[in-house]
C-alpha cells in the first residue's frame, strides 16, 4: 500500500489516497478500445474519487461555464452552489460522478476533461460543461 499526498493545487495536501500498487489502470477486456482510452485519461487528467475524500471536504469545480462549490457530505450526497439557475444557492444533491458526454458514468468521481453528473431534487439528473479544474480548499 501506498500513501501519497494528491499534488498540491488539485486538492488540498492534507488529503491522503491509498493505492494499491496493482489497483494502476489495466484496459478491460471486455470495454471497447475507446472506453478504455478514456478510463485511462480520466486518470492522467486527474480528478478526486469523492470516495477518498472525508465529510466537509469543500471542492471547487470549475467548468468551462460556472464555478461550482461542492460541500462534501460523504456517501455521494453534497451541497452545491455555482449555477443561476440548477444552484444560485446550496441545495442538498446526490453526485452520481462523470461522464465523457455520453451515458457511461464514471461514479463517486469528479474528473478534469469529463462532466459532472448529479440528481438535483427539483431539476433531477443535470450534467454540466466540461471541468476545467478540481480542487479542494479549507472550510
Amino acid at each position: 500500500m501506498v500513501h501519497r499526498p494528491l499534488p498540491h493545487g488539485r486538492i488540498s495536501s492534507n488529503v491522503t489516497v491509498e493505492t494499491e500498487l496493482d489497483a494502476l489502470f489495466a484496459p478491460h477486456p471486455n470495454f471497447s478500445d475507446e472506453v478504455n482510452r478514456n478510463l485511462a485519461q480520466s486518470e492522467i487528467e486527474g480528478g478526486v474519487h469523492l470516495t477518498n475524500v472525508p465529510p466537509d471536504t469543500v471542492l471547487e469545480v470549475q467548468t468551462m461555464n460556472h464555478l461550482y462549490t461542492i460541500i462534501h457530505q460523504g456517501l455521494g450526497k453534497a451541497l452545491i452552489s455555482g449555477h443561476p439557475r440548477f444552484c444560485p444557492d446550496p441545495v442538498m444533491v446526490q453526485i452520481h460522478g462523470s461522464t465523457w458526454g455520453g451515458s457511461m458514468l464514471k461514479q463517486s468521481y469528479i474528473g478534469r476533461g469529463m462532466h459532472l453528473e448529479f440528481r438535483h431534487p427539483a431539476y433531477l439528473s443535470v450534467t454540466t460543461s466540461r471541468i476545467v479544474e478540481v480542487r479542494a480548499r479549507v472550510a
